[in-house]
């Protein structure tokens, strides 16, 4: 028995932010049903073909998912939708803004018909406000939410190179559906979920915000480094490798004079003496640090850090980590099905005693799209029908 199982939920999705969120509901032991666009379907399958021949961004986050063709401009097709609606536990959208009013398929629209449906729309900035109407994509976001104002090096701004605003907007989705299903279970109505991937990236900036509120000066962008923090970040070995440490507090520096630089008179130097001072004295403290690692291995540089018990981790590229060991020693690894075959699949993060994670196949599009008709009641001539119309 796994959290979710019994709850259905239909969702109009595509790119990152929504088919996220539902994934992670599908991973719970929810039935997801995924409408999509006949003939071409969620835009991300064809963002490029890294996986078999799949693409990388859509494999990740529709797996354990039901695929059904619509074209929701039909009559018929939207009468499909309504059917599936009528015992829908969650419905997601991402539409663009306007799209589901359109179709009458958004929240004051189906909240008489379907009192217990939760509606959780994601978009870029909300469902008003001046903002309400333009384009939003996970870069733009980042700039706007100014991500990228202390991010990459001074003059260079760097994007994440995730898709972090969509993930932020999916999962705060996803975690407030889960507050929904528990309030419904205290009171038998669904709600109304409005999330904005400004808001959710806004929220992720709140430590820079706070650090700059009545007009303070904001983080310097520091690349990989720590803004406010020295040492922190990436420093190189003697051998080319990248070691990554962080010092917290002053007994670590302490510690890193005597054990890893091995030059215990800096622990007392004046010019290093507090936090603010080394962030003051970075560029010095810097060719002091990186002149101490140059007769040492990435390696050695790891060894003495963990002596002195600094943080440390290494600078690993996509191909270290599908090696890394400690996923390996975890058993974090299984295998997911595609139309292209199995592929390697992470398990979702957080393990239980109990519940074996849903881990099912990446749906073809449309896959599903005859067995979820015949399932709400449509005949085999009706399902042809719908297909000579274009509307499945």
């Amino acid at each position: 028995m796994r959290p979710l199982q019994g709850i259905k939920v239909v969702t109009f999705e595509h790119a990152i932010a929504a088919p996220f969120c539902t994934r992670q509901l599908a991973d719970l032991g929810a039935r997801v049903i995924k409408v999509e666009r006949p003939g071409t379907g969620d835009f991300a399958r064809n963002y490029d073909e890294r996986v078999s021949g799949l693409a990388s961004h859509f494999v990740w986050t529709n797996r354990s998912k039901e695929s059904i063709t619509l074209d929701v401009k039909q009559t018929q097709a939207l009468d499909v939708v309504h059917r599936l609606l009528a015992d829908a536990d969650v419905f997601v959208q991402n539409l663009a803004p306007g799209a589901t009013q359109r179709l009458g398929l958004d929240y004051a629209s189906l909240c008489e018909t379907y009192p217990r449906l939760i509606v959780c729309d994601i978009s870029g900035y909300g469902l008003d406000g001046p903002f309400r109407d333009k384009k939003a994509y996970d870069l733009l976001i980042q700039s706007e939410s100014g991500f990228l104002s202390i991010s990459g090096s001074e003059g260079k701004p760097a994007k994440a190179g995730c898709s972090i605003a969509d993930i932020a907007a999916g999962m705060y989705g996803y975690t407030n559906i889960l507050a929904a299903l528990i309030e419904r279970g205290k009171t038998g109505r669904g709600q109304h979920i409005d999330v904005s991937m400004l808001e959710s990236m806004v929220e992720w900036m709140s430590y820079p915000l706070y650090y700059s509120i009545d007009g303070q000066t904001p983080p310097r962008q520091a690349g990989a480094s720590h803004a406010t923090i020295f040492p922190y970040g990436p420093f190189p070995a003697g051998d080319g490798k990248t070691v990554m440490l962080g010092l917290q507090n002053e007994r670590e520096w302490k510690s890193f004079c005597e054990t890893v630089i091995q030059q215990p008179e800096l622990a007392t130097d004046e010019r290093f003496s507090s936090n603010s001072r080394r962030v003051g004295k970075c560029d010095e403290l810097t060719r002091i640090i990186v002149r101490a690692f140059a007769t040492l291995t990435a390696a050695q540089v790891i060894e003495r850090l963990e002596q002195a018990s600094i943080a440390n981790a290494r600078m690993n590229d996509m191909h270290d980590v599908w090696d890394h060991e400690q996923l390996k020693a975890r058993q974090r690894w299984t295998t997911v099905r595609t139309a292209a075959g199995e592929i390697p699949a992470l398990y979702p993060p957080g393990q239980t005693a109990t519940d074996e994670p849903r881990m099912d196949a990446v749906p073809a599009l449309g896959e599903n799209t005859d067995a979820i008709l015949d399932e709400l009641g449509f005949t085999a001539s009706d399902i042809e029908a719908m297909r000579t119309a274009g509307a499945i």
